[in-house]
């Protein structure tokens, strides 16, 4: 991995305001590198989760912690102007409740002391074609689901042993599968939000004999937990429920559960406020290091540039540690250097 195309092309996403395009970056390394240099290393060999964890796995290794925590989440990025292909292509966005041209990535954050670190992402491709019954039109799916790669994610963590105490996700990736994996096979801990029509029994009896009721029916008060059997598993986990004021002034419920039986509600809530990181992680990738700001058109080139965006954010929180400033200070201080340096020039040309 030891590449200077690659520290150079994240470097540039960091410090680009605009479209990033490798005749750009020759221009600003004044013929150091070529056009063609730089399209053959985007071009080149593929880059991938393993290569970001030989990346960050010394930073990872000076700050890991026995409580820390892998968070798992996905986003979309859209590209409607881009050529359809196998990462390029149609999803529902949640958010947006609406389906969406774009890339669909699943991330892994380590999170432990303050540090936000990724440590493996998986690119979702629709690789497989199938035709619709009812409108008899041909789309794109994927092979594996996201919540398959998830769990070939967390056993990568586990090879490559990474030190954590809880697996935290959304209500997307609380399927039993995942929480046996996690439980059982892996001997960590999960805390997951859970869908209201989810069904649990009351007890190991109620269990047996398919007594099942739904989350949003269960006696739960604030600030407590309660312990419960989730339908489809064999051990138990306590549940909480959280009330939330939303934007709008609306409320918001959340439930929560956790295969921890010893926590407490403070210490659920808390520690499952550490997910909003990987929603910060998402952002600062979309904003500063340009996820979406190339016209690669090939599914190589393109996942090498989503891969060195990845990476320039673990860049940008190294010096969010060494300047004690948030990565959307830092860029800012680089966009005043860079009007500062354009507007010397243009007295320079004016005199």
């Amino acid at each position: 991995m030891n590449n200077p195309l690659l520290e150079l092309y994240s470097d540039y996403l960091m410090s680009s305001f605009a479209q990033t395009t490798a005749t750009g970056l020759a221009r600003l390394l004044d013929g150091e590198f070529s056009h063609d240099q730089i399209t053959r290393f985007l071009a080149g060999a593929d880059y991938t989760s393993r290569d970001l964890w030989s990346l960050v796995k010394p930073v990872v290794r000076a700050i890991e912690a026995e409580d820390g925590v892998l968070i798992f989440d996905d986003t979309i990025e859209e590209k409607p102007y881009t050529d359809e292909n196998e990462i390029i292509a149609w999803y529902f966005d949640h958010s947006q409740n609406r389906t969406v041209k774009g890339v669909n990535i699943l991330n892994c954050l380590y999170s432990a002391g303050g540090v936000n670190i990724p440590v493996a992402f998986e690119i979702v491709h629709k690789d497989q074609w199938f035709c619709e019954v009812n409108t008899r039109q041909e789309k794109r799916q994927s092979a594996l689901t996201k919540n398959e790669l998830l769990r070939r994610m967390l056993r990568v963590c586990q090879q490559n042993q990474l030190c954590y105490r809880f697996v935290l996700t959304d209500n997307w990736y609380s399927s039993k599968e995942n929480m046996v994996l996690i439980k059982e096979d892996l001997e960590k801990d999960f805390i997951m939000a859970l869908k209201g029509n989810r069904t649990v029994a009351l007890s190991l009896e109620d269990k047996r004999q398919g007594r099942f009721v739904r989350v949003d029916a269960l006696p739960l008060e604030e600030h407590t937990v309660l312990p419960v059997f989730i339908k489809g598993l064999n051990f138990p986990v306590i549940v909480a429920k959280q009330v939330f004021t939303n934007k709008d002034g609306r409320s918001g419920v959340l439930y929560l559960a956790s295969s921890d039986l010893q926590l407490t509600y403070d210490r659920l809530t808390t520690l499952y406020q550490k997910r909003w990181n990987v929603e910060v992680f998402h952002k600062s990738i979309k904003s500063n290091t340009g996820l979406a700001r190339s016209p690669t058109r090939t599914v190589r080139t393109q996942s090498n540039h989503f891969f060195a965006s990845i990476y320039a954010f673990f860049k940008l929180e190294q010096l969010k540690l060494k300047h004690q400033l948030n990565h959307f200070a830092l860029r800012s201080k680089l966009y005043l250097k860079a009007l500062q340096a354009s507007f010397a020039e243009l007295k320079w040309l004016s005199a």
